[in-house]
């Protein structure tokens, strides 16, 4: 009597969305927004209602910003036609059909794209790191502020510390799966880096290389100084706070100096 083999069954990997994966590692759309929020009403003394998100990807952010009601909306910007496509329908197909109306989406090169002028405009996860050239850079901050309303604020984000010139890699646990951050090759006359996202589940597979980045690690003062010179009025460095353990608390506020951390994250805020 013969036996039919078992079927295998799929991989946790092979079951998994990198998109899903990536948002539940490494972003956190809602306190994105509500920083970006509450600075604007600070330094503007007034809301912000028209937003832009370059190097959008899923375009969460977008989605979180015409969440905080019908006076708001979000223009996104890529270059990818796939990963916009997920982000239509995976996160703006899920929204209800009055806030779908507000988030526009636009397959395009950040430094050719053309769109009204808006209140607040971000570039985060550093992807915008993608200009190593520091003319290119500059020139990308000039569009910005171009694309600013006569008040409008520049939001971008930016990480260092001794940690991130290394090569290493480093893995966080979480829920059902692991998240590892390699910074595989580093170039210390030009600062340029190779940094992976992999990703390990319970079963023992895996998702290699599930993203790449090939970027220019600028430091703070190098930013503040490109924003200026493209033309913005201020350019404020946003440090997070700490707990009672020393960890960070979540809580960004403007900050001269910084502490001498071996690894940390910051906003840089540029007001026109």
């Amino acid at each position: 009597m013969s036996v039919k083999p078992k079927k295998n069954r799929p991989t946790m990997a092979e079951q998994a969305d990198i998109h899903e994966l990536y948002e539940e590692s490494v972003q956190n759309v809602e306190n994105e927004v509500e920083f970006m929020q509450t600075t604007f009403r600070q330094l503007r003394g007034r809301t912000a209602y028209l937003f832009r998100e370059d190097f959008c990807g899923t375009a969460s952010a977008c989605c979180e910003w015409v969440r905080q009601g019908i006076d708001y909306q979000a223009i996104g910007v890529d270059i990818d036609p796939s990963v916009l496509e997920w982000g239509r329908k995976n996160r703006v197909g899920r929204l209800p059909s009055e806030d779908q109306a507000r988030v526009s989406l636009i397959e395009s090169n950040v430094l050719e794209v053309e769109t009204p002028k808006v209140d607040a405009l971000a570039a985060f996860n550093f992807s915008y790191w993608i200009f190593e050239e520091r003319e290119t850079m500059v020139h990308y901050m000039r569009l910005c502020r171009n694309a600013l309303k006569d008040d409008g604020i520049l939001f971008m984000d930016m990480f260092g510390g001794p940690e991130s010139f290394e090569e290493t890699k480093e893995k966080t646990k979480m829920d059902g799966f692991t998240y590892i951050w390699e910074q595989a090759e580093f170039h210390p006359v030009t600062n340029h880096m190779k940094c992976f996202i992999h990703f390990k589940f319970p079963d023992g597979s895996k998702i290699k290389r599930a993203f790449s980045y090939s970027w220019r690690l600028y430091t703070a003062p190098e930013l503040r100084d490109m924003l200026l010179e493209a033309g913005f009025a201020r350019a404020t460095v946003y440090w997070e706070g700490e707990d009672e353990d020393g960890e960070g608390n979540g809580e960004f506020t403007p900050e001269d100096r910084g502490e001498a951390d071996l690894a940390w994250i910051a906003y840089i805020v540029a007001e026109k």
